[in-house]
């Protein structure tokens, strides 16, 4: 599974996570605080100060208590996304959709060959 981070300048982090694991609070919120910050801090100097807005659907693991804990600590706004509105996710129309136009039709032996194609 892909979890994908990007703003208008492109993309921030790709967090792959290893086949079987199973997306949880816990587990979401360590990438936030670590890896996701990391990349913040890397890739849009400032923007940590001047803050960050984060738009993500109403999973589970995004709306647990912990989650909101972490995103609270970190300084994060999170902009409301209602229930059922597929036609409020971005990455459906400018991440999702031209990377399965450029995988349609391949064959990957191995998760290390997909993320390889990804890259592309």
């Amino acid at each position: 599974m892909l979890k994908i981070f990007w703003d208008s300048q492109g993309v921030i982090l790709e967090h792959y996570l290893e086949r079987g694991t199973t997306v949880n609070s816990v587990g979401y919120s360590e990438m936030l605080s670590t890896e996701l910050k990391l990349a913040i801090r890397t890739k849009r100097r400032g923007l940590l100060s001047s803050g960050v807005l984060l738009l993500h659907d109403n999973a589970r693991p995004h709306t647990a208590i912990h989650t909101l804990q972490t995103l609270e600590k970190l300084g994060f706004t999170v902009l409301e996304h209602p229930a059922y509105s597929p036609d409020l996710a971005p990455s459906d129309y400018h991440i999702f959709g031209p990377l399965k136009d450029a995988l349609r039709g391949r064959r990957f032996t191995s998760d290390e060959g997909v993320k390889e194609a990804v890259h592309e």
